[in-house]
């Protein structure tokens, strides 16, 4: 080990390890301040004190990354190894291990700083022509004859949406116009939609929307022509994109932006037991109303009749007049509920028709008849197949040689086994079988006489 010069100890005192990475820590953190940095996650953890710890590489390098809990909270997802990601991060350095590192203060995905460059530009765009405007947005009718919703078929929004308006109100007609929410295709395809429903005036108000996802995911909700087709578009338009913390140029220039697919249904549908309450409550009112004014005819019919020496006949018709007047006011009522509760009725019988019990009812009606017919097929085709094997056991054994030796004749063989049916395939003395009807002989051949002789 190489002594220290006499001259460098007089003049300066060692840095303990300690004091040294301080210093370089707090050099890093002077000289770099913040650093927008892209690359790919690796050795993701997340321990229990809810902060983030991961390697940023690329194909050459790598660094080591942490990002607290009080910033990864307002993410909406958590990244995982393998994601491609954009960070904005201050260069640091970890004491306990001489570590240069980076101190995460946000991040995404990579490409999306690009989409949100365009969002903003699109957005000032759209506000300057006065798209976004309260003045040109329309107001969504209380009472829709029918609600479309132009959405994706299959996702989770849809079911959400359905279910909503079913509990509200499920005499409502609902139109669904599918359409891809995701991907290339989805912007023209939500454009077509919205110009159909305006075109062939299908409903009253239109729902357009989907589910949560990330930037990406909702971009086709960005795109400047569907911006212009909801702007266009005569029917009013409920956007519904993503979660409540999801904003795309649809809910700007919509007429009314609600956070989830569940709040645009809300917001479309009357609550049919509100209606019913509001109806009681007119009802109510009205009963009241007629019941003063017939008080108060009464009461001056009354004081008429006191001022006038002879009421005679003319109390009595204004009397009768009073009474006809209170007899039609209430047939009017009886009518009017009559007529409302028809409705009621109505309603509730279509909805008994669509009930999956009735449904499943009808599906054994059928099976069971299915089951019958089935049967009488069977029946009918074993008959048939037992028919024709019993005339195929018979031409057998017609044709079979058991047969034609019940008629007399005879098979003989030689002591190989082959059928005899000329004379000279035998020889004097040998041995050959002859089977009979009943029976078989043993014989010894004697002479052979060839056919003619």
């Amino acid at each position: 080990m190489n002594e220290l010069s006499p001259k460098a100890d007089s003049m300066q005192r060692p840095l303990t390890v300690t004091e040294l990475n301080r210093q370089a820590r707090n050099l890093l953190e002077v000289s770099f301040m913040h650093a927008l940095v892209e690359g790919e996650i690796s050795n993701f953890s997340a321990p229990s004190s809810g902060h983030w710890y991961f390697t940023l590489k690329d194909d050459k390098a790598q660094v080591r990354c942490a990002m607290f809990r009080n910033r990864n909270m307002f993410l909406r997802e958590r990244p995982k190894n393998g994601d491609a990601v954009t960070l904005y991060a201050k260069v640091s350095l970890y004491e306990g291990r001489g570590e240069y590192q980076l101190i995460v203060e946000s991040l995404e995905a990579a490409g999306e700083g690009a989409l949100r460059r365009a969002f903003e530009e699109l957005k000032a765009k759209l506000l300057r022509e006065g798209l976004f405007d309260e003045q040109r947005k329309k107001p969504i009718p209380r009472l829709p004859k029918r609600v479309g919703v132009v959405t994706s078929p299959t996702g989770a929004a849809i079911r959400d949406i359905i279910s909503v308006l079913k509990a509200r109100f499920p005499a409502l007609p609902v139109l669904i116009l599918p359409v891809p929410v995701q991907g290339v295709e989805a912007a023209p395809a939500v454009v077509k939609a919205i110009q159909t429903a305006n075109r062939d005036q299908l409903c009253d108000v239109l729902i357009v929307g989907r589910g949560g996802g990330s930037l990406e995911d909702l971009w086709a909700f960005n795109e400047e022509i569907v911006a212009r087709a909801i702007a266009d578009s005569h029917i009013p338009i409920v956007s519904a994109v993503g979660h409540e913390t999801d904003f795309t140029i649809a809910d700007l220039v919509a007429d009314w932006r609600a956070p989830t697919p569940s709040a645009a249904a809300e917001k479309v549908s009357p609550d049919y037991r509100d209606w019913l309450e509001r109806f009681h409550q007119y009802q109510n009112r009205l009963d009241f109303q007629i019941t003063r004014v017939i008080r108060q005819k009464r009461q001056k019919t009354t004081e008429l009749g006191a001022r006038l020496k002879h009421p005679g006949r003319r109390l009595q018709e204004l009397s009768q007049r009073v009474d006809d007047i209170e007899i039609r006011l209430q047939r009017t009522m009886r009518s009017r509920l009559q007529t409302l509760n028809d409705r009621l009725s109505g309603a509730h019988h279509r909805l008994g028709l669509i009930h999956p019990e009735k449904r499943i009812r009808q599906g054994h009606e059928n099976l069971s008849a299915i089951q019958a017919r089935l049967q009488r097929a069977m029946h009918s085709l074993l008959t048939s197949k037992q028919q024709h094997l019993a005339r195929t056991v018979a031409f057998m054994e017609g044709v079979s040689p058991l047969a034609t030796l019940s008629r007399g004749f005879s098979i003989t063989s030689n002591a190989a086994g082959e059928i005899l049916r000329h004379s000279d395939q035998v020889t004097v003395g040998e041995q050959i079988t002859t089977r009979l009807n009943q029976g078989t002989l043993t014989c010894t051949v004697t002479a052979a006489i060839p056919e003619g002789s």
